[in-house]
């Protein structure tokens, strides 16, 4: 099979970004070949407002370069990882009008939510999902906090559901999770055209041992992460495990005080991958105390791979991952005493955390392995050209 792969790269690298690259790998792995056609937001910088705001609604460009792409290339399925904002939904009308079946992943809640996170205020925000035209979204500034460029992309959905795009130019699209792919259908796309594939690890990196009598906790220092929640259980826990913190953000000053100040917590910055998998396989748990609903984060995929069991919000993503008391433990979001309550227990315990790390290590094996990922992709793609066939 010839696939054509499409990707909007944003400024900041992201889990977008390698989950393109591990699907190319994947697919060339199995024999396939692959085209590539990507845009990169570094371009913005180039271009003025109004400029911007055309091509996020319909980039005119893009239609003509794919246009003539598909006719050189001839592929057989085209496959968007992300086309906002520069590649536009004029990548689905370009493949349509060379009768190319077009498949979209759903990594973020962005044609549900101008700001992709259905989060606002420090808590899960769903006013405009099912709105034809999202208006909470302009009125609060959800999109970096600025009413324009919410209006934009606000307009993009709107145009785009009269239109009907994401129902009829679309072949199939795949949520992450279970739980995202009822939030589409909330938010009204076709549910005959909704799957589901799990992100996937391209390589197994093998079970850790858990023994380095440490939690863990490694993603973006964001408050939308639950940094607070976090920071906050630690200064209750007595005696508190050791707690270490690997990455940054915009609270690394606040992570850095907290270590300054409880000799439990250490923050090592940021790490290479490889570094962080052998810190994720030797740590008794993952914490993961995200406020938001999450798309499917890597980090998760990661611990099971290791066999470490995960503590997390209990909410979105997170409530469906992990098996309660099997693989993990799940908590109520945003509260800290139950947080420090669930650790210091398990801790104490004479098994502890080497119980659930078996629960763990299974569910990787079950969902999220790369061969698994590869045979639903490739059913989701036959999918698209038997509906973009009828």
């Amino acid at each position: 099979m010839r696939i054509l792969l499409c990707h909007n790269y944003y400024q900041q690298a992201g889990g977008e970004d390698q989950s393109f690259a591990e699907e190319a790998d994947l697919v060339t792995r199995h024999g396939h070949s692959v085209v590539r056609y990507t845009l990169h937001n570094d371009a913005i910088k180039t271009m003025g407002k109004l400029e911007v705001a055309s091509r996020t609604i319909f980039n005119r460009q893009s239609y003509r370069d794919l246009r003539r792409l598909i006719q050189r290339e001839k592929p057989d399925v085209m496959h968007c990882t992300n086309t906002f904002p520069l590649i536009s939904p004029a990548a689905y009308y370009a493949a349509n009008r060379e009768r190319v079946p077009v498949v979209q992943s759903l990594r973020n809640y962005r044609l549900m939510c101008p700001d992709a996170y259905l989060y606002r205020d420090n808590k899960p925000c769903e006013l405009c999902v099912g709105k034809l035209v999202p208006w909470p979204a302009i009125k609060h500034r959800c999109y970096r906090g600025n009413r324009a460029a919410t209006a934009t992309v606000a307009s993009m959905l709107t145009v785009h559901r009269l239109l009907g795009t994401y129902q009829r130019r679309v072949g199939m699209f795949y949520a992450l999770t279970e739980f995202g792919r009822q939030k589409y259908i909330q938010g009204g796309l076709p549910e005959q055209k909704l799957a589901v594939m799990a992100n996937f690890l391209d390589c197994d990196p093998g079970v850790g041992t858990g023994t380095g009598g440490y939690a863990l906790f490694a993603g973006r220092l964001s408050p939308e992460k639950g940094l607070d929640t976090l920071l906050s259980a630690w200064r209750r826990m007595s005696p508190a495990i050791p707690l270490k913190i690997v990455g940054d953000g915009p609270m690394a000053d606040a992570v850095q005080q907290a270590a300054a100040e409880n000799p439990a917590i250490t923050w090592l910055g940021r790490r290479p991958n490889q570094e962080i998998l052998s810190l994720v396989g030797e740590a008794s748990c993952l914490i993961f105390p995200s406020l938001w609903y999450e798309g499917l984060p890597r980090t998760i995929v990661e611990a099971f791979a290791k066999g470490t069991p995960v503590v997390a919000s209990n909410r979105g993503a997170m409530a469906e991952l992990i098996d309660h008391d099997h693989s993990g433990i799940l908590f109520e979001p945003a509260d800290p005493d139950a947080l420090a309550n669930c650790v210091s227990e398990e801790s104490q315990r004479a098994d502890g955390w080497q119980r659930m790390r078996s629960a763990a290590r299974q569910r990787y094996v079950d969902k999220h392995t790369a061969e698994i990922c590869y045979g639903q992709l490739m059913e989701i793609y036959r999918q698209a050209r038997e509906n973009s066939a009828t």
